[in-house]
């Protein structure tokens, strides 16, 4: 039975306990992320990410990575665009320990200058290397295509200038506005006891005074843009983009299934057509990134500078045979098969439900309903994916991004 508590200072806890296993996930999820941020505050989430690990009054930075791997434990961190999410994973006799690491970080962090320094160093080494790894900055190009250079536009890693411009002042305001109790939720999955868990929330951050995140409006109307970044590599990297579902949307569900068939297994249309048929890419797929307020839909391949018109002509001709709305029925069945496993199959990982039932909370307020869920993904029919096929393809709404030996944007 999964269990949820809030404390008086509107911090929440989730536990989601799992038979048969002898390890427990530990998560403190953070609603905040890379669109919330104002140009001034750009990367500013991610920093104060790395930051957390750099030492507090009781442990320096390796002390802290040494203290979990002493009792051989998994600790790291991550940044989006909405989220940011601090995790450790132990064996259960060690989970108090782990914890109570984890909450020291997060708690407690002093953010020294030597390591400010060292670590804006280390965060435009990896601005630099995404600069290098070209998927990654297509699809970083495409956000800003759809979005512009703000809110899910926004780059989450910032820029260099920025991110050598961070005082501690700029990080303890920003935390101040945003690392909240009632923006902070705590989830635990796996081995762990109910009670335990309680007692570990309650011990480290039940005398945190109640606070309240600072509401901004996150600008979410596309602006359906075609960028082109000229770089010397042997591919093309190509996104398209259209309007999507948001989350919580009635053809959610219906729309995951769509894109399913398009582009989100082996065999869909698109891998099945632009590379197994045609041999145009090796890396061809469509996903959804869907936000309160709004989502895309994105179609992202790697191909030959030499086949690149015929690979987007490929990739639109899949676009349009699917918008002909002809969906066959082993199709649909495959693709309801497919998200039906891929819950199944992150019911048995701690890490996954950790994330999946903090997210729930974050984004929702409200607990994962897997029984729900399943339900909804049984309820859809053909007809629904239909209807989302009609919703999800907007061609005034295209953005699009090319990386690679090119001069002209993609024409929209």
């Amino acid at each position: 039975m999964v269990h949820l508590k809030s404390f008086d200072n509107g911090i929440r806890l989730v536990v989601r306990p799992m038979e048969g296993l002898m390890s427990v996930t530990m998560g403190i999820l953070v609603g905040t992320g890379a669109c919330v941020e104002t140009d001034e505050e750009d990367g500013i989430s991610h920093f104060i990410e790395h930051m957390m690990f750099k030492g507090t009054d009781k442990r320096n930075a390796f002390q802290i990575s040494d203290e979990m791997d002493r009792i051989g434990a998994q600790v790291n961190a991550f940044t989006g665009k909405d989220l940011t999410c601090y995790y450790a994973k132990s064996i259960t006799e060690n989970a108090p320990k782990a914890f109570e690491i984890l909450a020291d970080l997060f708690l407690n962090s002093k953010f020294p200058e030597h390591e400010m320094v060292r670590e804006k160093g280390v965060v435009v080494e990896e601005i630099n290397m995404t600069e290098d790894t070209p998927d990654d900055l297509c699809l970083d190009l495409f956000g800003e295509a759809y979005y512009g250079k703000c809110g899910y536009g926004r780059n989450i890693l910032g820029t260099p200038e920025n991110v050598n411009g961070f005082t501690r002042k700029d990080i303890k305001n920003y935390m101040a506005k945003r690392y909240t109790t009632d923006n902070i939720v705590i989830a635990m999955a796996g081995n762990i006891d109910i009670s335990l868990a309680e007692d570990l929330v309650e011990k480290y951050f039940g005398s945190l005074a109640a606070t309240h995140k600072e509401k901004r409006l996150i600008p979410a109307k596309g602006i359906h843009n075609s960028l082109v970044r000229n770089k010397d590599i042997e591919q093309v990297h190509i996104a398209i983009g259209y309007p999507s579902v948001c989350r919580g949307a009635d053809l959610y569900e219906a729309t995951q299934l769509m894109n399913s068939v398009l582009g989100g297994s082996m065999s869909s249309r698109l891998f099945q057509t632009v590379r197994e048929k045609l041999g145009l890419a090796y890396t061809v797929y469509s996903y959804l990134s869907p936000y309160a307020e709004t989502g895309t839909l994105t179609v992202y391949a790697g191909v030959n500078a030499k086949s690149y018109k015929k690979s987007v002509n490929a990739v639109y001709k899949c676009i349009e045979e699917l918008k002909k709305k002809y969906l066959t029925e082993e199709e649909f069945l495959r693709g309801k098969e497919q998200m039906k496993s891929s819950f199944v199959f992150a019911k048995e990982s701690s890490s996954s439900q950790m994330l999946l039932y903090g997210k729930e909370l974050i984004y929702n307020d409200k607990l994962f309903d897997f029984d729900e869920k399943m339900n909804k993904i049984n309820a859809v029919t053909r007809e629904d994916v239909i209807k989302a096929i009609d919703e999800n393809f907007d061609e005034k709404g295209m953005a699009a991004a090319i990386v690679g030996k090119l001069d002209e944007p993609l024409p929209l």
